[in-house]
């Protein structure tokens, strides 16, 4: 057991997973992250760069993965503005890399000192196009360390990026930690190509599986494009059929593996008559809220959404058939509530519920104050 702040847990839980290239370029709140692995993947004979911005990070976690390395990066929300047109391509080309993005106060340069829950929508909608996105939102220490690890495995096994959502709060928390020895972390390698059987092969996305990856260096060629292309990399850009093919593919892939990708977390909810519905630093914050309520025989649950994208719609409609009202807490005017809106349908009631001040955690005292004013 170790006391790790956030930030220096989850360099260790990629390091764990398998991680041997990082790119990156220094921002608050984030750059622990970099400063760490700038010394232990060295250590672990892998390979960093700072480059001269975020632009460059991501093309060089994208090159990298291409020759057979995990890779990852971590940056805040500026960053990850000017990295989305190749997250993106990352979508598009099936490129299995980690993206940690340490949420801070925002838009622009904002707040770098401050905590926020302000980019979930900017994970899922911030490139153009229509894609898929696999999300999750660690919520302490301990958490910044499995839940990169949980980012790498669905990375390499699915092909594609994975975001880690952190803020400020929970990467500069330090906690207690424990840290695994190496035969007790699950690492999920990616298919590799072998060999060419002929000259066009698959080499992305099919209508069975995801496809084996070609390593480059090793002997074995392919084309990787962002553009529509065929299961082989040919480029097609003209037919529709082929746009159709691939952007559906791509969604199914998720879609059809919800079962392994969508994490939830449920308190008190057997016979919860008010629930909570939250995620990352939120949570905690709620969950205190929530058994402090309890303690004093009120009826009320707490619902986490650990993996934000894909969102867990299904597990949001089951509690909506069992409880009176949902409220959803988090710090930002309420990015994720539109979705628990839309997946209740005609359910259970639900309302928002914000900080007073944004950066600042909802404080358990107000939790409370809501259940009772809710339960009478």
């Amino acid at each position: 057991m170790r006391f790790l702040k956030g930030n220096i847990a989850c360099a260790e839980g990629a390091l764990a997973a398998g991680c041997r290239f990082y790119a990156g370029y220094p921002i608050t709140p984030a750059s622990e992250i970099m400063a760490h692995m700038s010394k232990r993947i060295l250590e672990e004979n892998g390979a960093f760069i700072q480059t001269e911005d975020e632009i460059s990070a991501i093309s060089a976690v994208i090159g990298a993965s291409w020759g057979g390395m995990k890779a990852m990066t971590a940056t805040s929300g500026p960053g990850i503005s000017l990295m989305l047109e190749n997250i993106g391509l990352a979508v598009a080309t099936e490129t299995p890399c980690v993206i940690v993005n340490v949420q801070r106060g925002g838009p622009s340069t904002g707040s770098p000192s401050l905590h926020s829950q302000a980019d979930v929508l900017q994970a899922k909608f911030g490139s153009h196009g229509d894609y898929p996105m696999i999300a999750i939102a660690p919520s302490s220490p301990q958490e910044m360390f499995d839940h990169t690890v949980w980012a790498f495995n669905k990375s390499e096994k699915y092909r594609t990026p994975v975001f880690v959502l952190s803020d400020r709060l929970v990467s500069h928390m330090t906690e207690q930690v424990h840290v695994p020895s190496a035969d007790e972390v699950f690492v999920e390698n990616r298919k590799i190509l072998g060999s060419f059987e002929g000259k066009r092969q698959k080499v992305f996305l099919g209508k069975d599986s995801v496809a084996p990856m070609p390593v480059f260096g090793r002997g074995l060629k392919a084309n990787v494009t962002g553009s529509t292309h065929l299961e082989d990399g040919f480029r097609d850009v003209s037919s529709a059929t082929v746009l159709d093919s691939q952007i559906k593919l791509l969604h199914e892939k998720i879609a059809s593996n919800a079962a392994d990708i969508v994490l939830v977390d449920e308190d008190y909810t057997d016979d919860a008559e008010v629930v909570f519905f939250s995620y990352g630093s939120t949570y905690r914050s709620v969950l205190e809220g929530v058994e402090r309520a309890r303690e004093k025989g009120m009826k009320a649950g707490s619902f986490r959404a650990v993996t934000l994208w894909p969102f867990p719609e299904k597990s949001v409609q089951d509690l909506a058939e069992r409880v009176k009202k949902i409220v959803v807490c988090e710090n930002n005017l309420g990015q994720m509530y539109p979705f628990v809106k839309a997946a209740i349908g005609t359910g259970a009631d639900v309302e928002f519920l914000a900080p007073e001040i944004l950066g600042t955690l909802i404080k358990p005292e107000k939790v409370v104050e809501k259940i009772r004013e809710v339960l009478g």
